[in-house]
């Protein structure tokens, strides 16, 4: 509706916008979690959380509505007609873009559960959404490095409890759980110094899948495996609001849920971690493929 107008106006309107809704919205979702929060009990929890998905859904919705007032997108989506909001998922995804975020949001809304993001802890002081994410019981993870783990070992299982903890919740109501594999946003930077052996792609990380899957593995009942690609280069979250992106593609396939059965003298952690990272490092393979036929075909699409 707005698109005619310039630029930067169009990003002031939809930065308004986007804020309005995250006022309107973030109060109701806090009052029902201070209820849960008083009343801790499984019944309450029966009946509070599904409220509190409502409140999220609604508020992605508000979302989607100010996009469709100031950007002018070209979504071109596939493989998530079969998909359903009454099921557990575990849901991975490339990631290029603080955009991907509305993205997933957008497509997704409605048609699986909620996507349940894992974050850094540092993210729980962000004004406002910190306090949303964690109502919405979104996971914070304190990342270490390896050389940290090596001296203060006891911290490698801490992120595995928070996980597990975590995942006991979502075992009550449907729940998706949301996994950036890289760990980080891809830049040719991060790219290079990584050496990574993928044309558009970091080095996939195994670790929270693994955590995700040996928490609650029985409950998922697919893999919702994402490919988002901006066929025009990868926007800054400043141009999507300015409406300078054009198109996305957004590319789903439901795969089953990977499964360790231990070999002789092998526990079943290290199978799955084994299982895990041979299966993530296919599926990266593949996705890299994918991402460049996509972009080959760009002009057509």
């Amino acid at each position: 509706m707005f698109h005619f107008l310039p630029a930067p106006l169009i990003g002031i309107l939809a930065s308004i916008l986007m804020l309005l809704n995250i006022l309107f919205w973030v109060p109701i979702l806090l009052g029902a979690s201070v209820i849960k929060l008083l009343l801790p009990f499984k019944a309450v929890r029966l009946l509070i959380d599904p409220m509190l998905l409502r409140i999220a859904e609604a508020w992605i919705a508000g979302n989607s509505a100010w996009m469709r007032l100031t950007q002018k997108l070209d979504w071109q989506v596939s493989g998530i007609q079969d998909v359903s909001p009454r099921q557990w998922y575990l849901v991975v995804c490339n990631h290029q873009s603080w955009v991907d975020i509305l993205v997933l949001q957008h497509v997704l809304n409605r048609r699986i559960p909620l996507l349940k993001f894992f974050l850094k802890k540092e993210l729980i002081w962000v004004p406002i959404m910190g306090l949303a994410w964690w109502a919405l019981e979104f996971p914070f993870m304190r990342r270490h490095s390896e050389a940290y783990l090596k001296q203060h070992p006891e911290a490698r299982g801490k992120d595995a409890a928070t996980t597990r903890k975590a995942c006991e919740k979502y075992a009550l109501v449907p729940t998706c759980v949301m996994n950036f594999l890289e760990g980080t946003r891809f830049t040719p930077a991060k790219q290079q110094r990584q050496k990574s052996p993928y044309q558009h792609l970091l080095k996939p990380k195994a670790g929270g899948v693994t955590l995700a899957l040996d928490a609650m593995g029985e409950k998922f009942g697919a893999v919702l495996d994402i490919t988002i690609v901006y066929p025009q280069g990868r926007p800054t979250f400043t141009q999507f609001l300015m409406g300078r992106v054009s198109r996305v593609v957004v590319q789903a396939r439901t795969l089953p849920v990977p499964e360790a059965p231990p070999a002789p003298g092998q526990n079943h952690e290290q199978a799955l971690r084994e299982t895990v990272q041979q299966w993530v490092n296919q599926l990266w393979a593949d996705k890299d493929a994918l991402i460049s036929r996509i972009n080959a075909n760009k002009n057509t699409l």
